[in-house]
């Protein structure tokens, strides 16, 4: 795998996936130490003249009117650290939390923070050697940045609080001895410089549009799949009708639906109709899973800005030669996209629900009722759709925006914040909701298809039934489903489901 070089200004989400998830080697470009040097004489230069200058030379939040004197800067930045460590909570997943140091390093490397390249590059060694920091998901407003889990992020880079290594959850200063890392000693400027940011909301967040991204293409397996259940009507994808609403998500969503269905002679189609109109959660799939797919392209666009970004307090301007403070550790852009993520994702899965929901109680009677054969002595699928609605209830609940919530802080100096990060906890919960819900609509579907002629599928849903039916044999009488049903989620949530058909019919959109 290639190195990924770091600058501050050209950082991909792909990137983030290969060191997130991968493991890729991280490299900061050519030009960077130069450019971080020239902002960092700034703040040595103000220090030296005794300029009162914001987290440079005072406290912080409400205690920015405090000066501090220059024997007791490091103390300060080292107290900074110790005391917004409070994070409580499940750690956050490894990949977040590599995902969280790479958006940290980048940010400083684009050379308006102050700090020397010895904290960039021990950042670097960190994500290089896998050490990597034991940092609560929970505590973080989203203001002044993630202040608790960044300040948990920088606990071990200053030897303390913990970090897991190859497996091991140590100490923070043992771990960097065993990864023979030198633990830093803060200057001035660079434990605020590590902490004011948006990188865990961030980190969270590409990681699940990058997995929500996934998932709308695993639907369209299985909506495909259920419309083959139902005997569904193929003139609905058909080109001309979303060239006639051209909104790109529409378009690409029925050209998947196609693709995925091509040669199927369970579609109904010209004069072998079996209903005139199916219902909308067949009907309007490109519409819905369209929108999906829209929502899913703004979050991208303003999250592709975000990572490359400055979102520390105050920023140095080595052009200028002046230090500006202003509030670009603030959540908001994040924390509002991320609800929308929310929505969409929720959106996915209701669907999908209403798609079991015309499986399991056929209203045409093309399907048994419960897609069993002697149903009241078996009650067959009936709780799958319970399990599916109760799900996106639970969706509907997580759904609601964080972020047109504000309780001041730092005794009202913050006094409106955006509480991104929760946002992205939020997105990430209704994500793996939704991966259930569409595991479930492959299990009923599959099960469905066998009450007509596999053998007649499409060139992706065929692969889709070999699939499941090579883990899950077809339901006769009552047995326990539950492992029936983590089987199909697992397919959908490990993307196997997804690389078999892709690998079989070629990339869908």
């Amino acid at each position: 795998m290639k190195d990924i070089f770091i600058n501050g200004e050209n950082l991909t989400i792909k990137n983030i996936i290969d060191v997130s998830r991968k493991g890729a080697r991280v490299v900061l470009s050519k030009g960077v130490e130069e450019k971080v040097l020239k902002s960092r004489k700034i703040v040595e230069d103000v220090i030296n003249e005794n300029e009162v200058i914001y987290g440079v030379t005072t406290g912080f939040g409400e205690f920015s009117n405090v000066v501090i004197s220059k024997d007791k800067s490091k103390k300060l930045q080292k107290n900074l650290i110790m005391s917004h460590a409070c994070g409580v909570g499940k750690p956050f997943n490894k990949d977040v939390v590599r995902a969280m140091m790479l958006l940290r390093a980048n940010s400083l490397a684009k050379g308006l923070s102050g700090v020397r390249p010895i904290v960039i590059n021990t950042l670097i060694k960190m994500l290089n050697k896998g050490v990597h920091p034991i940092i609560p998901s929970q505590g973080s407003v989203g203001a002044s940045g993630d202040l608790a889990p960044l300040a948990h992020m920088a606990l071990v880079m200053i030897g303390l609080g913990k970090a897991e290594y190859n497996g091991d959850i140590l100490s923070g200063k043992e771990t960097m001895e065993k990864a023979q890392i030198k633990p830093l000693i803060l200057e001035s400027k660079e434990g605020i410089a590590l902490i004011n940011g948006t990188q865990a909301m961030t980190a969270l967040g590409v990681l699940t549009l990058f997995d929500a991204y996934n998932l709308v293409k695993s639907a369209e397996i299985t909506a495909s799949l259920s419309m083959e259940a139902i005997r569904g009507n193929i003139e609905q994808f058909d080109e001309d009708i979303q060239k006639a609403r051209p909104h790109q998500g529409q378009i690409d969503s029925a050209k998947n639906l196609r693709k995925i269905l091509l040669g199927s002679e369970l579609i109904s189609k010209d004069a072998n109709k079996i209903r005139v109109q199916d219902p909308y959660s067949f009907r309007c799939i490109p519409q819905v899973h369209g929108a999906v797919r829209n929502s899913l392209n703004h979050v991208k666009e303003v999250l592709e800005v975000e990572i490359n970004s400055a979102t520390d307090n105050p920023l140095i301007f080595p052009d200028r030669g002046e230090i500006l403070s202003g509030g670009n550790f603030h959540g908001q852009p994040v924390a509002i996209i991320l609800d929308f993520l929310s929505i969409a994702l929720s959106q996915l899965g209701n669907i999908a629900e209403r798609r079991i929901d015309n499986l399991v109680n056929c209203r045409d009677k093309i399907l048994p009722p419960a897609l069993v054969e002697e149903r009241g002595l078996n009650s067959g699928f009936m709780l799958t759709q319970y399990l599916a609605a109760s799900l996106v209830s639970e969706n509907k609940v997580l759904s609601h925006p964080a972020s047109v919530d504000s309780i001041p802080t730092s005794a009202g100096q913050e006094d409106f914040v955006s509480m991104g990060t929760i946002a992205a906890r939020k997105a990430k919960e209704i994500l793996r909701n939704v991966e259930k819900i569409i595991g479930i609509e492959l299990l009923c579907a599959c099960q469905a298809i066998d009450f007509h002629n596999p053998s007649k599928m499409g060139q992706g849903t065929k692969l889709a039934h070999s699939l499941l039916r090579e883990k899950v044999s077809k339901l006769e009488t009552d047995r326990v489903m539950a492992p029936d049903i983590e089987k199909a989620i697992e397919l959908i949530k490990t993307k196997i489901l997804l690389k078999t058909v892709q690998d079989r019919i070629g990339k869908l959109i």
